[in-house]
């Protein structure tokens, strides 16, 4: 396996991030590891929706499924990753009045 600038890692977490499921997702494995169909339903998602999602996070090295019989637990990648999702949850960012997030119309910060 090739390995990857730090730009890079970034790059892949802030990508993965970037939409609120994976982003509840994450934050769910941070709490324990947990099935694709559970997820689904605690989440509010298809099942369908929720594979895409895991298959994204997969791909850039932030979840792993772990095989148990005929089914896969998902998991965080790396112990660390818990303590790293909780750490950005603490910190407070500070937003100028009428930002917005992503450039001009889109939904405020």
């Amino acid at each position: 396996m090739k390995p990857i600038s730090n730009a890079a890692v970034l790059a892949r977490f802030g990508y993965a991030i970037s939409d609120p499921t994976r982003a509840q997702i994450l934050m769910e494995l941070a709490q324990a590891p947990s099935y694709p169909a559970s997820l689904a339903d605690k989440l509010g998602v298809s099942r369908q929706s929720i594979s895409n999602h895991l298959s994204c996070l997969r791909d850039c090295g932030l979840a792993v499924a772990v095989a148990e019989g005929r089914r896969s637990r998902y998991e965080l990648a790396h112990p660390a990753l818990s303590h790293a999702l909780n750490d950005l949850l603490g910190v407070v960012l500070q937003v100028e009045p009428g930002h917005h997030a992503n450039g001009a119309g889109g939904r405020p910060v």
